[in-house]
């Protein structure tokens, strides 16, 4: 984000010279203790003697929110952590409205005794369940959803993915007063600082498989096998999956415009995460996706750094791969390297660790 002064963690170890394979999960979670052990541990007794936390995780649209706090998880253990979307929690009430019995009943009771709103609840269950005309899904309701979602694991640390996401929820009276401090237990806001350079080539250039619907990238994420289009003259992924046969994996429409269609939703991000900055007694994590590409060599290790992969075709039709590393400028156009999201991770975990005063 322009103007924005991240500090840049450095996940690289004198004297660890094995190469992980950031892809292979055993191999991550080797990665993971080797780079964080001592604070995942810590984590760990922290979380196993029954403390939790909440995390609120803020940044741009598709800057890796759920990305990082799975892979937390991951290192972790996801029994004693959830990942809690925003997005997924409306469509979980409204998946329990519709079953009816039980499940229905617990809603609309907490909706009743919590709510603060002009709304009715047979009105804002409608409007959960699409039946109204009008959209009744204010702020108002979704900080009450997420405060019971936050009610039905008592026991677990929470990454909130997705909230604020509107200019009205940054206001003070219903972000730091209902939410911030709703269970006795720490709050912290984790932001995330993604180039948008970054983000437009990652939207430019996704494909998924017809099939099995797996997402990869033609520049960014390539599968085994690679065709060329002799009529488009171009060069296109196929699906490595052995019961997709190869199939020609595909773009989404409108994705080759890459971020200029959410361009608004971006702004609306970036005013949230500025104002957001600002706010005092919340203890505050910052992670950095990329890195000046000439401090890179002294801060990461070689296998942390996202590759770019580039196709050439030989007079016999082969296709060779060639494997490069990704340089993007940053917002304030500084050339960079986009990271993994393994060693965002392990700047999360040490400095989750240190905020918790572990």
């Amino acid at each position: 984000m322009k103007d924005l002064k991240f500090p840049v963690s450095k996940t690289k170890i004198e004297g660890l010279n094995r190469k992980f394979d950031l892809g292979d999960v055993g191999e991550r979670k080797e990665y993971f203790e080797a780079k964080a052990g001592e604070e995942i541990k810590k984590i760990r007794d922290y979380l196993e003697s029954g403390k939790t936390f909440i995390a609120y995780l803020v940044g741009i649209k598709n800057s890796g929110k759920g990305t990082y706090s799975k892979l937390f998880m991951e290192a972790i253990g996801g029994d004693k952590v959830r990942h809690l979307s925003v997005g997924d929690l409306v469509r979980d009430v409204h998946v329990r409205l519709e079953e009816g019995g039980k499940r229905r009943e617990e809603v609309l009771e907490f909706l009743h005794k919590n709510y603060r709103g002009v709304n009715s609840v047979e009105e804002l269950e409608k409007a959960i369940l699409g039946r109204s005309t009008t959209n009744l899904v204010t702020s108002e309701l979704v900080v009450t959803l997420i405060k019971f979602e936050i009610s039905q694991y008592t026991r677990k640390a929470i990454f909130i993915d997705g909230f604020p996401r509107a200019k009205d929820q940054i206001n003070y009276s219903l972000f730091l007063r209902e939410l911030v401090g709703y269970r006795d237990d720490p709050d912290f806001l984790v932001f995330i600082d993604v180039p948008e350079n970054i983000v437009d080539e990652r939207i430019k250039y996704r494909v998924v498989c017809p099939r099995c619907k797996v997402p990869r990238n033609t520049r960014l994420l390539a599968t085994k096998f690679v065709g060329y289009d002799e009529d488009k003259k171009e060069f296109y992924l196929m699906c490595d999956n052995p019961d997709c046969g190869k199939a020609r994996m595909v773009a989404k429409e409108g994705d080759a415009l890459g971020i200029e269609p959410i361009r608004e939703r971006l702004e609306t991000d970036k005013e949230i995460f500025r104002h957001l900055l600002d706010v005092r007694g919340i203890p505050q994590v910052y992670l950095k996706n990329s890195i000046p590409a000439d401090k890179a060599a002294d801060y990461v290790d070689d296998y942390e750094i996202t590759p770019a992969y580039h196709y050439e075709r030989g007079g016999n039709g082969e296709i060779k791969v060639i494997e490069k590393p990704w340089v993007v400028k940053d917002d304030d156009g500084i050339p960079s390297y986009s990271l993994f999201s393994a060693p965002v991770v392990v700047a999360l975990l040490r400095q989750v660790a240190k905020v918790l005063n572990l």
